[in-house]
């Protein structure tokens, strides 16, 4: 299962390499994390746990996922595509272990993603991560509203 022992997570929690036999678990999470319109269609995420070259790792308590980060690189940067912490278990740093295992596995020294401008919640994780904000996209997401791009700059990869 490649289980890490991770020091910032608590007994019994793990973070490991994804794949497309999460597909249901990582479906599940994706609508019960984002809205309709938000949540990724099945066959994409079926892409996003099998294409090679991507990062994706979950999050677990036992066998149940409670958390999920994908990624990729385009254009030399690194980019955090989904992120989502099932809400039981929101709050607790899980969500900023997930965003640093998949930083480290992008290993660009340019890392960016994007969210909702009314996603606070996402935005405070963000900015605690050391993240800014770079950019906004007009309009981005499904019923117009704009999106924020953040970026982080690591020292020493690439």
């Amino acid at each position: 299962m490649n289980a890490q022992v991770d020091p910032e997570l608590p007994a019994g929690f793990a973070i490991t390499k994804a794949n497309w036999h999460d597909l249901n678990q990582v479906w599940a999470l994706e609508k019960l994390c984002f809205s309709k319109d938000d949540a990724w269609p099945y066959l994409d995420l079926l892409a996003a746990l099998s294409f090679p070259g991507l990062v994706r790792y979950k999050l677990c308590k036992g066998k149940d996922l409670i958390g999920f980060v994908g990624g990729e690189v385009k254009e030399g940067v690194g980019w955090i595509t989904t992120i989502e912490v099932h809400p039981d278990y929101q709050g607790r740093g899980f969500g900023k272990a997930l965003l640093a295992r998949a930083e480290a596995a992008l290993g660009k020294p340019t890392i960016r993603l994007t969210t909702r401008k009314s996603n606070l919640v996402a935005i405070r994780m963000y900015e605690k991560a050391g993240y800014k904000p770079v950019d906004l996209w007009k309009a981005y997401y499904i019923g117009g509203e704009d999106g924020l791009v953040f970026e982080k700059s690591r020292g020493g990869e690439d």
